[in-house]
């Protein structure tokens, strides 16, 4: 049992123990929604409910029929496969984007600072009913509505603001006597951004594309308004499978959903300690 100076209060001790306990039923709070639907992938009947035998745990209750089902499905197939191609594509094209606008911020002589970062950021802020209804009718003059361009140009400029968040946190600890040792040595400014800044920073550059990818991968409103039925997603394929027909397969995708933004988390957690690290060695 962990032991308190003598100096501490009743309160002391109390307060301690009640942060955590209330942290603990916090997280509960929020992760039961998520947890509870993998089990239920698993369930051999076509319900959304726990059943007597998943319930008294027996084996013939559980199954992998509905992960089978994602790989008999060719819509499924093709809504994986567009899912990742559009996220890839938006995360690297807002990764670049977001970088250098960060990096442009992180000047002091960069004018209007406040008003362009409130610019950039404003699609963080904004409804994105909005933002879709606007990009509907701009898309339209330049016949970019159901392509795969005008979907991975939209999800890109959703991304922007996430990276330009995490780059500019990083740049904020960023030496600028180093960059201004790598000129007097004669270097291009080119060369000492790719050389110096980029390695310094790419922990927040990398967690930034992460987000970008997340933000592309989970959007669903600007794919019912910009994408035709070649560029539906995976969010898209679950939204007409819940209108449609109403079965587990559903909760299988959101398990591999749910499974692989834990991988993302704990590689943006490693890409911090190790930003946290390099910044204390600097």
């Amino acid at each position: 049992m962990k032991r308190f100076p003598e100096y501490y209060s009743f309160w002391h001790i109390a307060g301690h123990y009640g942060l955590r306990v209330t942290a603990f039923v916090v997280l509960i709070f929020l992760m039961l929604p998520i947890i509870v639907i993998m089990p239920l992938s698993f369930n051999a009947e076509p319900f959304f409910t726990f059943t007597e035998g998943m319930l008294s745990l027996d084996p013939e209750a559980y199954s992998m029929r509905w992960y089978q089902a994602i790989v008999d499905d060719q819509k499924w197939l093709i809504a994986i496969r567009n899912s990742f191609v559009v996220g890839i594509a938006a995360a690297l094209i807002a990764t670049i984007l977001g970088t250098m606008a960060a990096v442009g911020l992180a000047s002091p002589w960069m004018p209007y600072k406040r008003v362009i970062t409130a610019l950039l950021l404003s699609p963080m802020i904004i409804p994105l009913i909005i933002i879709a209804a606007g990009m509907f009718f701009f898309y339209t003059q330049f016949n970019l509505v159901g392509t795969f361009t005008g979907l991975i140009i939209a999800h890109a400029a959703l991304g922007v603001p996430f990276v330009i968040i995490t780059v500019t946190a990083t740049l904020s600890g960023f030496d600028r006597s180093l960059y201004v040792a790598g000129l007097s040595l004669g270097a291009s400014p080119i060369k000492v951004f790719w050389d110096v800044v980029i390695p310094l920073i790419r922990p927040g550059v990398i967690s930034g594309g992460l987000f970008a990818f997340v933000t592309s991968f989970d959007e669903v409103v600007l794919v019912l308004f910009l994408a035709g039925p070649e560029q539906r997603t995976i969010p898209r394929q679950m939204f007409s499978g819940l209108r449609e027909q109403i079965n587990p397969t559903i909760l299988a995708v959101a398990t591999l959903l749910v499974v692989l933004s834990a991988a993302m988390l704990f590689t943006l957690e490693a890409l911090r300690r190790r930003s946290v690290r390099l910044g204390g060695t600097g």
